[in-house]
């Protein structure tokens, strides 16, 4: 089942984060982010799936409302992840067609998301469910 994020999910999702992605995350700032974003109704957008049978969290998808001068109201993705024991099981796609479905009904043009470059695996369920990789770039950053 798919449904909006909670902050009663911030364990399971600082595991999924931990696990599937190798973000490592205090329990307190992920309650304290899903409070906030979860919130912030026309900007983010953060959906759960929640195995019918366990009633865990398994997976999550976040994006973001990305606009600029130059282009129409697209969305970011900012995470996509499932543990990799229910992998393989169509819950990513799932999850991506939620957010797809959503977007089309609030007039989003486009959805984007950035790949590191050694999650083969990854590039090739994303080209699966019709995603073409369309530049390549390097990030660069500046912490405080």
């Amino acid at each position: 089942m798919i449904r909006n994020i909670k902050k009663e999910d911030a364990q399971s999702i600082q595991k999924i984060c931990d696990i599937s992605l190798g973000y490592t995350v205090s329990t307190e700032l992920m309650i304290r982010q899903i409070d906030k974003l979860s919130n912030d109704i026309n900007h983010h957008w953060i959906y759960v799936y929640e195995d019918e049978d366990s009633h865990r969290v398994v997976g999550f998808i976040e994006a973001e409302t990305y606009e600029s001068l130059y282009s129409d109201c697209g969305l970011n993705i900012l995470g996509l992840a499932v543990l990799p024991e229910f992998q393989g099981k169509g819950i990513g796609k799932k999850l991506m067609e939620h957010l797809e479905v959503n977007a089309q009904k609030k007039s989003v043009k486009f959805i984007r998301l950035n790949s590191r470059e050694t999650r083969v695996e990854a590039h090739k369920f994303y080209e699966n469910i019709g995603y073409v990789c369309d530049k390549t770039q390097k990030r660069f950053i500046k912490i405080f």
